[in-house]
Parts: C-alpha cells; sequence; structure tokens
C-alpha cells in the first residue's frame, strides 16, 4: 500500500471517529422526553475481528458513568469490539499494571514489537505496537493471552493468541 493510500486511510479513520465522537455527543445532549429516544453508547455493538474474517457480535460494554475528570473514551476502531477493564481477568490487570510502570516483566519477550501481521489492529508503522505476556494459570509455557499496546496508549487483549482482539475500554 503506498504512502498516499495509508495517509486516505488514516484520514477517513480520524474522520469517522470525529463523527462518532458528535453524533455520542449530540445525542447525550438531546431530550425528547419520550422512551423510544433510549441515549444507547453505540448505535451498533462493534464485530470482534477474527483470524478467519468472520465476525461474531460481542455483547456491548455497559457505559461508563461519566465523570468531569474523566475523559470520553473513543475506540480507534469501530471493526473491533471493546471490553470492559474490569472484565479482564486478574492476570490481564496485572500485566497492564507492570506496562504502566515499566516492568519489570516477568516473560523476556514481554515488550517485544508486535507486528500486526493478521491485520485485525489498525494499520500502524512497523514498531508501533508491543506485547505482553498476561499469565495463563496451569499453563508450562506462556500460554495464548497478550495484551498489545499502541504508541497512542491504545491497549488490546487477546485470549487466543492473536486470533481477535478486544481493545480495553479504561473507562469501566
Amino acid at each position: 500500500m503506498s504512502s498516499r493510500n495509508r495517509l486516505i486511510s488514516l484520514v477517513v479513520l480520524v474522520v469517522a471517529g470525529l463523527v462518532a465522537a458528535v453524533t455520542a455527543l449530540l445525542n447525550d445532549g438531546a431530550d425528547t422526553g419520550s422512551p423510544s429516544a433510549a441515549k444507547s453508547p453505540s448505535a451498533a455493538p462493534a464485530a470482534t475481528a477474527t483470524r478467519s474474517g468472520t465476525a461474531s457480535a460481542p455483547k456491548p460494554s455497559p457505559p461508563a458513568k461519566p465523570s468531569a475528570d474523566q475523559p470520553t473514551w473513543v475506540p480507534t476502531s469501530t471493526a473491533l469490539a471493546d471490553v470492559c477493564r474490569s472484565k479482564l481477568p486478574s492476570q490481564a490487570l496485572d500485566t497492564l499494571s507492570l506496562v504502566a510502570k515499566g516492568g519489570p516483566y516477568p516473560y523476556r519477550s514481554d515488550g517485544i514489537v508486535f507486528e500486526n501481521r493478521e491485520s485485525l489492529l489498525p494499520r500502524q508503522s512497523n514498531g508501533y505496537y508491543h506485547e505482553f505476556t498476561v499469565v495463563t494459570p496451569g499453563s508450562d509455557d506462556r500460554g495464548t493471552r497478550r495484551v498489545v499496546t499502541g504508541n497512542a496508549g491504545e491497549q488490546y487483549w487477546t485470549a487466543d493468541h492473536y486470533g481477535s482482539f478486544q481493545e480495553i475500554d479504561s473507562r469501566c
């Protein structure tokens, strides 16, 4: 893909995200008084991306309670389902805590560049994503669970060794 096409793709993703954010803000501000105008965190739940190309409809995350000091979370890709941070296994929370501290990590390969060969995460330049092991109880090796982070702070969860991803929503 040429750099021009990458730039166009990036612009399209940014514009789509902005449109979704503005729409959500407008919907939150609208009060029609009718029960049919119930507010929804999103128009439709995003599908979980999978290696086989099929999609399964995830349950939408419950809306976060708004707070003045908490920024609004905007997903980086509407093609990925989101998962509430509080719904992750405790080992994933341990890994996220280590990532926030900058280590030390239990596995030598933690923090290496994740190359996104499956192309399930939004396309970025090489070196943008990094992967971290999530301990799997009872496993003799690293297991299949990982957290992948992006340079802009986004975080993704996979329980099936990159077969599918969910973007981690830190609001809930």
